[in-house]
């Protein structure tokens, strides 16, 4: 495309457009927020409250996990997780309860990747035992289970990617579970009632959910099988 100059020149610079388009970048970059300890508390949060019903407590503990909303209606829009609340009506875990929400809350502000909390948290074991959950979901502490309700919350937020099955692997732990309770003859469990009775405990989703099939064990919650 040519353009006709009707004007007498005058002077003239050579624009450099990755140098350009760097600086804007830069500058983009300048405007986003992050998340850091210099970020004040807005007015209203958004975020959910979980039920942590354990036989090692008396009383439900709810967990409440409040977000920030970082560059909202940016292409840079992101939820991060801003504090943590349990309460509960019994009160002979106070302490140690307020103690945990005040750390995680300060690393949630710290900023930087907070994931590493799940795992740690998870890997709390009771000395008295742990529990199995509604479901057969194994729970090594109720700290653990602390863990795990922060882990859904990451992946429901976006923070976190969860471990799903697709729809064949899904289609064949129905196949299997639907096998063996009519070789057996037990009656098909509720939904969230748990597996059929004398499932063991899987190794690898820590679900009671192992049974035995044509000579291997196999998991009718995530898959895992192992013959011999």
């Amino acid at each position: 495309m040519s353009i006709k100059i009707d004007k007498r020149i005058k002077g003239f610079a050579v624009v450099d457009e990755a140098a350009e388009r760097a600086r804007q970048a830069a500058a983009e970059a300048a405007a986003v927020v992050q998340m850091d300890e210099t970020l004040q508390r807005p007015e209203t949060l958004v975020g959910a409250t979980y039920k942590i019903k354990s036989p090692l407590f008396e009383h439900a503990l709810y967990v409440t996990i409040n977000d920030v909303v970082l560059n909202p209606g940016t292409p840079h829009e992101q939820r991060r997780p801003f504090e943590i609340f349990i309460n509960s009506k019994g009160m002979e875990h106070f302490q140690w309860i307020v103690a945990l929400t005040r750390i995680m809350s300060a690393v949630f502000r710290k900023g930087g990747d907070c994931t590493f909390l799940v795992e740690e948290l998870k890997a709390v074991f009771d000395p008295r035992g742990g529990y199995l959950k509604r479901g057969g979901v194994y729970m090594p502490s109720i700290v653990a289970e602390i863990g795990a309700v922060l882990e859904r919350h990451l992946i429901a937020i976006g923070l976190l990617e969860g471990q799903k099955l697709d729809e064949e692997q899904r289609l064949y732990l129905a196949e299997k579970r639907a096998a063996y309770e009519a070789s057996v003859g037990v009656s098909k469990a509720e939904p969230g009632e748990g597996f059929p009775a004398g499932a063991q405990l899987c190794g690898k989703c820590n679900t009671q959910a192992v049974v035995q099939m044509e000579g291997c064990a196999t998991c009718l919650n995530c898959g895992y099988s192992k013959c011999g």
